[in-house]
């Protein structure tokens, strides 16, 4: 089972817990990102090329499932206006087994920062300014085609 979502609402921790939890796994590995404060931030806004960018996630999505015979995989993704401390993204990989599931967790937060479009504008201070994505992203999702 694969679910994607790229909404403008709160991600809503439970209800997604809970979809996970209905695969019937062993094991249940989660990661969700918060809005970070980094040297004042005051919002953090995202963008998106609505259905390119949920077809994008459903590649990533895919192919951690077939990579790890997941059981289940999800991704939900925020976009619009965000204030730090906010959830941004969650992601959940569900398998037989907690070895797969941990390494298919760190592949979906991994590959989704650099396989979908997604474009960020911070604000601070009143000034807005676009986020360059960053090496450390490049390299992480890299690392996965080496493997």
């Amino acid at each position: 089972m694969i679910h994607v979502a790229v909404q403008r609402n709160a991600i809503d921790l439970p209800v997604e817990m809970a979809r996970a939890e209905m695969a019937g796994a062993g094991a249940v590995v989660t990661f969700t990102g918060l809005v970070r404060a980094d040297d004042g931030v005051d919002t953090l806004e995202l963008e998106h090329y609505p259905g390119a960018t949920e077809a994008a996630l459903r590649v990533v999505a895919q192919t951690a499932v077939d990579r790890w015979a997941l059981q289940a995989a999800t991704i939900v993704h925020r976009v619009g206006p965000m204030g730090p401390g906010e959830r941004i993204v969650f992601v959940a990989a569900t398998a037989p087994h907690r070895g797969a599931a941990l390494e298919a967790c760190a592949y979906l937060i991994d590959r989704l920062k650099t396989d979908a479009p997604f474009w960020k504008r911070e604000t601070r201070g009143g000034e807005a300014s676009w986020v360059e994505a960053r090496e450390t992203d490049e390299a992480a999702a890299a690392r996965w085609q080496a493997e």
